[in-house]
């Protein structure tokens, strides 16, 4: 079935060429200083504690205006002054469709938002600073279109963490990809710009937006065989879940101090997570320290009924006790008061929900009278929608993100001056869509890879080679060679699009649809000079036929690069970028898909099964090219040139003897502080080009027995050189949180002996006594 998010989204996409909607006055808020009454409610009073102010409002409702406010479409409480509120607004990579809180989107007033690169592309540039910028960026067009009278709602529900643990997932391109430190990271600096902190992060509890990691947790299959998102059963074992899906999540929350988790649709060891107090009570409010409210995926209690609880009353009760706070849907509101009636909640459990929810319109500044006057962020105006900043800053991401996979004989950069005439050939290359990637608005600019191109060589000609990225029809391979054999120099654009990978649609397998492999060689066969294959696609595919074949001289790997996307390829292209993007994600064989099935959950690989295990840390196994690889126009060298300390003496107490284990929870927070090391890696541009290197800290450790990863990202930055310049990078590493491993009950644990510090092809060795 279509989900309700799905039908919306496809309604808001039609709105970007009609100005169906219209302004209204101005942004909703409570407490107008005009009314009388203002003065004479508590939760009008700024000055007072938000747990007071909130106290007092939800004091103030009848039993109905209660039951009213647990949906995502708040309805307005018109005797206290209460605007309705939209909970559900998306901006994964920026404003987008989809929604009630989204943008009523108007040719009279804002119609257009940057549109940065889909996540799985930004998150290729290992860059936090880039991320935090982005964040800050899309929360102050949020406001600036909220400020304009045409955003109901500034809780975005954003970023996607789930890890892309299966190459086939049809939503891995909205994640930053298969590695939990890395997606840790990215959470942590998108949500701290998102919601107006610092970029260390001070833990302001004004919200300038509210940010919602998802889906928490193990949520990572769409539609797979006879297996669906919405009754799939998870089965995790406790050491994945310590060490692979729930990290990015407690970086959210402790890291990023995320004012939302939302809980998705199908169920994780039997239990769906909507419902399960383990996961929303006990550890994300109570061990974590959620700070804010839990929203179930939309219709994700409905869907309960029939898969977990057994009646929509029951329904309603599991998610309310659980510790979910708002349904996306009209479940809660439907049902609730029936629950209450057959004494399965309490009055106290609605209190409970509305308190977290008011909580955060009140950090929103939405109970401070009118934001335009008073507050820190009514300043905003819808010139700061499609700012040059945030262009410039759209294009900045879609340049760093870029992946050179091959150059053979440097083929790459061409230059302007010998490139006198240029083919370009394939179905990505003249559709500025492509380029975007899904949970999308309308971009600030469209330039396809083909105009981009033709502002660098006047005589460009172009074939599409088939009608779309499915390649099954119109193909017409004869005139793309034909095309190809009579200029200098080829650039095809191939790869995927939405037909092939999206929310609720996974991949069978890696391949390049239709006849795209039988257009690249053919091409290629016949080109003059190798010819330049880049690659327009979220999820990884299999295109070792390109890499082994002489004729195909470069391939770079760009995506979703966004709106900004068509310019940044040309210049990578054309030598006025260095590309120094990393791959986020292992990119597998074909013959993955047939050895692995989509619902084994297991990450670890078990040689008695031939299971090859899932992402570079447990694969086992040939890869087309691994995480983490990307080349460069310039060569680097590294150097570990300062390590504070090589030997570690812990304290605390082993499990047994005969383990030597060290359990963290036994050594005491003082002894982990005292353990930190800093470790310094010297960083060389030996090239002729500045460029910006990504450098990744990796540890492993002497074996693979336990359940040991074969390594772990535990840091990473991303240094500019300049041409022949040297940059020494210092990393702080903490032995407690990244020397330590979980064990196959979930425990974290450091083994005695030798640990190794690796950069690229240097490591350094750190003994734990």
């Amino acid at each position: 079935m279509r989900t309700r998010r799905a039908n919306l989204l496809l309604f808001f996409s039609l709105l970007a060429s009609s100005p169906l909607l219209a302004l209204s006055s101005g942004p909703p808020y409570s407490c107008d200083a005009s009314d009388p009454s203002t003065k004479t409610y508590a939760f009008c009073k700024a000055s007072l504690p938000i747990e007071q102010r909130v106290q007092d409002l939800v004091s103030r409702l009848n039993l109905n205006e209660k039951i009213s406010q647990l949906g995502d479409d708040s309805p307005a409480i018109p005797r206290l002054g209460v605007p309705a509120f939209k909970w559900w607004t998306e901006a994964l990579h920026g404003m987008a469709y989809g929604g009630k809180g989204s943008i009523h989107w108007s040719f009279s007033g804002i119609f257009k938002a940057t549109s940065f690169p889909q996540v799985i592309t930004t998150a290729a540039s290992f860059n936090p600073q880039l991320w935090y910028k982005i964040g800050e960026a899309i929360s102050t067009e949020a406001r600036g279109i909220y400020n304009n009278g045409q955003l109901e709602g500034l809780t975005l529900w954003g970023p996607n963490v789930n890890l892309f643990r299966d190459p086939r997932w049809g939503r891995g391109q909205e994640t930053p990809g298969e590695d939990p430190l890395h997606a840790s990271k990215y959470a942590t600096m998108y949500i701290r710009g998102l919601q107006g902190d610092s970029f260390e992060g001070g833990q302001a509890k004004a919200l300038k937006t509210s940010a919602c990691c998802k889906h928490f947790t193990a949520y990572d299959l769409e539609k797979w065989g006879s297996a669906s998102r919405y009754t799939f059963n998870a089965v995790v074992t406790a050491q994945d879940l310590e060490d692979t899906f729930q990290p990015p999540f407690k970086s959210c929350v402790q890291d990023g101090h995320a004012s939302c988790l939302m809980c998705p649709f199908n169920r994780v060891n039997g239990v769906a997570p909507c419902g399960d107090y383990n996961f929303l009570t006990k550890i994300a409010k109570e061990q974590w320290g959620l700070d804010g409210y839990i929203a179930s995926d939309c219709d994700a209690v409905g869907v309960m009924v029939g898969m977990y609880a057994g009646t929509p009353e029951n329904a309603s009760a599991v998610a309310l006790k659980a510790g979910m706070d708002v349904d996306c849907g009209t479940h809660l509101q439907k049902y609730s008061a029936s629950a209450l009636g057959k004494k399965m909640i309490t009055e106290a459990d609605i209190d409970r929900a509305l308190r977290n929810q008011f909580a955060i319109r009140m950090r929103l500044g939405l109970f401070d009278g009118n934001p335009l006057q008073q507050q820190k962020y009514g300043s905003i105006g819808k010139d700061k929608v499609c700012a040059k900043e945030h262009q410039d800053l759209a294009l900045q991401a879609a340049l760093e993100g870029i992946v050179l996979l091959k150059n053979t004989a440097n083929i790459l950069p061409l230059s302007k001056a010998k490139v006198s005439s240029l083919a370009v050939i394939g179905p990505n290359a003249n559709n500025a869509s492509i380029l975007i990637g899904n949970y999308q608005g309308p971009p600030c600019i469209s330039v396809t890879p083909l105009d981009a191109l033709r502002n660098y060589v006047s005589d460009t000609k172009y074939v599409a080679g088939c009608s779309s990225t499915a390649c099954n029809s119109g193909i017409a391979i004869n005139q793309a060679a034909q095309l190809a054999s009579s200029l200098d120099y080829v650039v095809l654009f191939m790869g995927l699009s939405l037909d092939q990978e999206r929310e609720d649609f996974d991949r069978s397998d890696l391949l390049l649809p239709g006849s795209q492999q039988d257009l690249i060689t053919n091409v290629a066969k016949v080109a003059k000079n190798p010819v330049i294959l880049v690659l327009l696609c979220g999820g990884p595919v299999d295109v070792s036929f390109a890499k082994t074949n002489p004729k195909i001289g470069a391939i770079l790997w760009a995506g979703y690069p966004g709106q900004a996307g068509g310019p940044a390829i040309a210049q990578v292209l054309f030598g006025e970028y260095n590309p120094g993007g990393k791959l986020p994600v292992t990119w597998y064989p074909k013959d993955y898909t047939t050895q692995v099935p989509m619902t084994n959950m297991n990450m670890r690989a078990d040689s008695a099964t031939k299971y090859p295990g899932r992402t570079y840390r447990f694969y086992q196994g040939e890869t087309v090219f691994p995480f983490g690889y990307g080349l460069s126009y310039s060569n680097y060298s590294h150097e570990f040139v300062s390590t504070a300390k090589t030997t570690l003496k812990l304290q605390g107490l082993k499990t047994s003897p005969a383990t030597n284990l060290y359990e963290i929870n036994q050594i005491r927070s003082k002894e982990c502080q005292n353990l930190n090391f800093k470790t310094t890696v010297k960083v060389t541009n030996h090239g002729s080009t500045q460029g910006r290197k990504p450098v990744l800290l990796f540890l492993r450790w002497p074996n693979e027995t336990n359940g040991r990863p074969r390594k772990q990202l535990i840091d990473f930055t991303s240094v500019l050189l300049k041409a022949g310049e040297t940059a020494q990078v210092g990393f702080a590493v903490s032995p407690c949180e990244h020397l330590s491993r979980a064990t196959k009950e979930g425990k974290r644990v450091i083994d005695t002996g030798s640990h190794f510090l690796m950069v690229e092809e240097k490591e350094i060795e750190i003994t734990v006594a």
